[in-house]
C-alpha cells in the first residue's frame, strides 16, 4: 500500500509519500480500506514531537472507507460494510487497522468525505457541550476557533439544543460564514479583546459554557469570558505559545475547567459513546447537522494537507484522499 510517513519529529517537510507494509487484522480487529482521511490537529501534534514506537511511522486517527476484512472474534462488523474507524496512529494510508470497537457503520450511500468527518469532530463537540459542559436551553456558549472542524460542529449542536452561540475566528469573513451553522455573535480575535466584547454581549456576565480547543492565551481568554459558576471544557493544546494561563479568575469566579480528550472516552467508556456516536450519524444522514468539508489534498501530498492547516486559513475540515 501507499502510506504518508516520517522517520523523525519535525514539520510537514517530514512526510514522505512511500510503499509500506499492508497491514492485516488481528484478532478482534477490523481492516479498512481507506477512501478519505479528515486530518485532526492531533495528528500535527504527534507528527511535531510525540515519540515513534518504530519507523517509518504512520500518523493519523480518523478515516473512513469500506471493511476490507476482519480479524477472528469480529461480530459486529463484516466485509463489504462503509464505515468509519477511530485509531491511535495509521490512518494516513490506503489501508488501515482499527479495534473493532472503534470501527461505526455508516449507510451505504453516505459519502466517505462526509464520514471522515464525524468521530473526532462531532463526537468531541457532543461531550463537550453536554456530558461535560451540561449546557441547557437558554444558556449562552462561547466557541473558541468556530471555525475548526470542532468549532463548526458546536456552533451547530449548541444552537440546535436553543443555545445562544457566540464564536471567535480570524477573520470577518469566516465569523460571516459561521451565522449560516448557527453563530449568533462573532468576534475576531484578532482585532477583539474577547473576553471584553463577551461581557458586552452578555449584559456583564460572561458566557455560561466555553468550548476551548486552543489552549495557551486562547485558554486565558477563555477564562476571562466565562461566567460566575461557568464552566469551560479545555479540549486541548494546539496553540503554538507556551503561555500558561493564570487561574486565579476561575477562583474568584467559582467557575470550573475541565479538561476533554475525546479518545479516553471512546476507549474507557465505549458503553456510552458508542450510542452517542450513532445519534449523531442519524442526525447527519438526515440532514440535521453538517460536515463542513474545506479541502481535499491527494495522500500523496499529506505535507501540504499538513501544511495548510498549520496556516489556519482552513474553515471546516481538511481530507487526505487516497
Amino acid at each position: 500500500m501507499k502510506a504518508a510517513v516520517y522517520y523523525d519529529n519535525g514539520g510537514p517537510e517530514v512526510l514522505r509519500y512511500e510503499d509500506a507494509p499492508d497491514p492485516r487484522p488481528g484478532p478482534g480487529q477490523v481492516l479498512l480500506r481507506v477512501e478519505a482521511i479528515g486530518v485532526q490537529g492531533g495528528d500535527l501534534l504527534a507528527r511535531q514531537g510525540a515519540p515513534l514506537p518504530a519507523v517509518p511511522h504512520i500518523v493519523g486517527y480518523q478515516a473512513a472507507g469500506t471493511i476490507a476484512a476482519v480479524g477472528d472474534g469480529v461480530t459486529t462488523v463484516r466485509a463489504g460494510q462503509k464505515a468509519f474507524a477511530f485509531m491511535m496512529s495509521g490512518s494516513h494510508a490506503e489501508l488501515a487497522v482499527a479495534e473493532q470497537r472503534h470501527v461505526y457503520p455508516v449507510p451505504d450511500d453516505m459519502d466517505p468525505r462526509v464520514a471522515a468527518g464525524i468521530l473526532v469532530e462531532f463526537g468531541t463537540a457532543d461531550d463537550a457541550l453536554f456530558e461535560f459542559g451540561r449546557l441547557r436551553a437558554g444558556e449562552t456558549v462561547l466557541v473558541q476557533a468556530a471555525a475548526g472542524g470542532v468549532g463548526l460542529a458546536a456552533v451547530q449542536l449548541a444552537k440546535a439544543a436553543g443555545a445562544t452561540v457566540l464564536g471567535t475566528a480570524s477573520s470577518d469573513a469566516k465569523l460571516a460564514r459561521l451565522t449560516a451553522y448557527g453563530l449568533d455573535h462573532g468576534i475576531d480575535y484578532t482585532t477583539t479583546d474577547v473576553a471584553e466584547r463577551v461581557r458586552e454581549l452578555t449584559d456583564g456576565r460572561g458566557a455560561d459554557l466555553v468550548i476551548d480547543p486552543v489552549g495557551g492565551k486562547t485558554l486565558q481568554a477563555s477564562i476571562n469570558a466565562v461566567a460566575y459558576r461557568g464552566r469551560i471544557i479545555f479540549l486541548g493544546q494546539v496553540g503554538r505559545d507556551p503561555y500558561q494561563p493564570q487561574l486565579f479568575p476561575l477562583l474568584l469566579k467559582s467557575a470550573s475547567l475541565n479538561g476533554l480528550y475525546f479518545g479516553a472516552e471512546l476507549d474507557r467508556d465505549p458503553a456510552r459513546t458508542r450510542p452517542l456516536i450513532e445519534r449523531l450519524i442519524t442526525r447527519i444522514a438526515a440532514g440535521e447537522l453538517t460536515v463542513v468539508i474545506d479541502r481535499e489534498f491527494p495522500l500523496s501530498d499529506a505535507a501540504g494537507a499538513h501544511r495548510y492547516i498549520e496556516s489556519r486559513a482552513a474553515f471546516g475540515r481538511v481530507l487526505l484522499i487516497p
